[in-house]
């Protein structure tokens, strides 16, 4: 078995010890991050089935089209695959592998489509069906060494391309949209897939999730470009902010209190910290300088094959912080009419701290 295969059968066999402390007898897994780290597999999300089904105990199983198989011949040593053709039915040939009887206990990732989902259990008559995210979750949200080197390459490639973009693009009179695909161009160049990517301009830098358009920016005010690109599967997620020309003082204010609150997390991050403490450290920063109201989300969430996945900083959430989870570092303020700040970067919680991936300047950027 290879290197990468043997990676992939540890972490079934993790699954398989959660699945006996649960009392869950299968957890199936369809097109998904999580279908990814289990088996390194990035399946096609269709109206055909592809599901592994792993059991308590056993070997793993995958029902797959007969037109995606030749995709997993090197994952034969990992399980049993079984191929359906387009007269079949999927759902039947799950049914059929299944063992157990009525007392079954089945377990589902969160990503399984609800109509598979309702098949499923229409075709099998299963005691208890329940979410497999309690199970999955305790295996991704630490990483282990390998999927921090491609983090850690992510967030490099992405600083790089961010860099570069800043020194070689000119902002003034441009659109959103025309300056977003200079950024888009330059993550690309750099061998990164793009997950996302927003430029934000003016006004619009108040709205966090917003969508780039045909603004056209202007002398005088910020842009926000909120942007990540995929290594290997593994997501990078970074907030940078330009300026087009003096910044206000107002600007440099709210600029210099976003920073500091994104540097107290930084800082303050120890193994054993609850999460939301992890949030409090950037919102004690943002309140105290009298800018709480405008502080609107919470201040990071997990990183992984995932965009957004566990382990959440946000009050309320009592999780504590692991050696190898790995989350963003997001503290804003967002002023409505006015304009939007935000600093983000990418860190991961080491023996003694914790440790940022991104390291792009964090400075005041005029540009033209």
């Amino acid at each position: 078995m290879s290197d990468a295969g043997q990676i992939y059968a540890e972490r079934i066999k993790r699954v398989q010890t959660e699945m006996a402390k649960r009392d869950v007898d299968y957890v199936f897994v369809t097109p998904s991050s999580d279908l990814i780290y289990l088996l390194g597999y990035a399946a096609h999300a269709s109206e055909r089935l592809t599901l592994l089904g792993i059991p308590s105990d056993g070997e793993p199983f995958i029902v797959v089209p007969q037109l995606e198989a030749m995709r997993l011949d090197d994952r034969r040593d990992l399980l049993d695959i079984h191929v359906w053709t387009e007269t079949e039915s999927p759902i039947k040939l799950v049914a059929q592998l299944v063992e157990g009887g009525r007392e079954l206990k089945i377990a589902v990732n969160d990503q399984t489509w609800a109509g598979f989902l309702l098949g499923l259990q229409d075709e099998i008559d299963a005691e208890r069906w329940q979410s497999a995210n309690e199970i999955l979750r305790e295996l991704r949200m630490v990483k282990d060494a390998h999927e921090i080197e491609l983090l850690r390459t992510a967030s490099r490639l992405t600083d790089e391309a961010w860099e570069e973009f800043v020194a070689t693009t000119k902002f003034a009179g441009r659109t959103e949209i025309e300056v977003g695909r200079d950024l888009h161009r330059l993550l690309t160049e750099k061998g990164l897939e793009v997950s996302f990517l927003i430029a934000a301009s003016g006004p619009n830098s108040a709205s966090p999730h917003y969508i780039t358009g045909e603004r056209v920016i202007q002398e005088g005010e910020p842009v926000l470009f909120d942007f990540g690109g995929r290594w290997q599967h593994y997501t990078s997620d970074v907030t940078r902010m330009v300026h087009v020309g003096e910044p206000s003082d107002e600007y440099r204010k709210v600029y210099d209190i976003v920073l500091r609150a994104n540097r107290a997390v930084l800082e303050g991050v120890k193994p054993g910290m609850p999460c939301e403490d992890v949030d409090k450290l950037a919102r004690d920063v943002i309140t105290e300088a009298g800018y709480g109201e405008y502080f609107i989300h919470r201040v990071g969430h997990g990183l992984g094959l995932g965009g957004h996945e566990e382990p959440y900083m946000v009050a309320g959430n009592t999780t504590p912080l692991q050696v190898g989870m790995t989350f963003s570092d997001e503290p804003g303020i967002y002023l409505e009419g006015k304009f939007g700040v935000r600093i983000e970067d990418l860190l991961v919680v080491t023996e003694d701290g914790a440790e940022s991936l991104n390291n792009a300047s964090r400075d005041i950027v005029i540009v033209e």
